[in-house]
């Protein structure tokens, strides 16, 4: 089910649109985002709230329309020269703040613009895959971090830093228990993960080929990262004298690396239970 654009930012854009845009360039505007219909014939405050809810109603790609309708202001650069006045209405002005309030919006609402019109809600193609892939095989602590961790990429990017070491975690946890390996004496992610890459033959010596040798090295260290990340500048402990400046997309790194380690081990570890079938 396609993600709905956010009553907050439909309100946003309601209250702010009609003093920047005429009809026809409102219009404009949706038609350029791909909007579905013909434009409701109501005042331009109602219109843009109308067409809003219609494209969460009809269309299969919500957020890509929005991300295409907020182009123009969360991309605005105003010319020193240049003074544009709609009415008695300073536009550039209007301009900058819409794009001010969407930025707060959208992070309330766990999105973020990236240039070229563009809304994340801060999942990759990996964070998909995985979610497709976890799915119906009722292992509640692996749904329960991947969800925290994309729930909090942009409010919270502390708590999902940790969710992000958390899933790997659990990953491995489960491996052990299923395959009824022998569990390390301290249960911590580097330990769980020593276990599950050697049952899983995850040793650099033994693949052949320089290239995959070099990605499945980087794969150990990541993992060894996102430990210490977690253990430095997650919510799991408390500060030292250090204090991490975590911004969303540290957490959105450490994310989308933590989901395509999970993805790949999962699917190493069907494929190693097809060839016993």
């Amino acid at each position: 089910m396609p993600q709905k654009i956010p009553a907050p930012i439909i309100a946003v854009l309601s209250d702010s649109l009609y003093e920047i845009e005429s009809h026809a360039s409102l219009d404009n505007l949706f038609f350029h985002a791909d909007a579905p219909g013909e434009p409701p014939e109501e005042s331009k405050s109602a219109k843009t709230q109308a067409w809003l809810r219609r494209i969460n109603k009809e269309s299969e790609i919500p957020l890509q329309v929005l991300g295409l309708l907020i182009e123009p202001y969360m991309e605005f650069t105003e010319a020193p020269e240049a003074r544009q006045l709609f009415g008695s209405v300073d536009v550039a002005e209007k301009k900058k703040e819409l794009k001010s309030k969407l930025e707060v919006t959208l992070s309330r609402c766990n999105l973020v613009y990236i240039n070229g019109g563009i809304i994340s809600d801060g999942t990759s193609a990996s964070s998909r895959s995985l979610s497709e892939f976890i799915k119906g095989r009722d292992i509640p602590s692996i749904e329960a971090e991947f969800n925290r961790a994309l729930e909090n990429v942009n409010s919270e990017p502390r708590e999902a830093v940790s969710a992000a070491c958390n899933i790997l975690e659990s990953i491995f946890k489960v491996y052990i228990a299923d395959e009824s390996l022998p569990k390390p004496l301290k249960q911590d992610l580097q330990n769980v993960w020593k276990v599950v890459r050697g049952d899983l033959g995850f040793d650099t010596k033994l693949v052949q080929d320089n290239d995959l040798k070099k990605i499945l090295s980087g794969i150990l260290s990541i993992v060894d990262g996102i430990g210490a990340f977690r253990t430095h500048a997650s919510s799991a402990h408390g500060e030292g004298r250090k204090l991490y400046k975590l911004k969303p997309r540290h957490a959105r790194l450490a994310i989308n690396s933590a989901h395509t380690i999970a993805l790949f081990v999962l699917e190493t570890w069907d494929e190693k239970r097809s060839k016993l079938c």
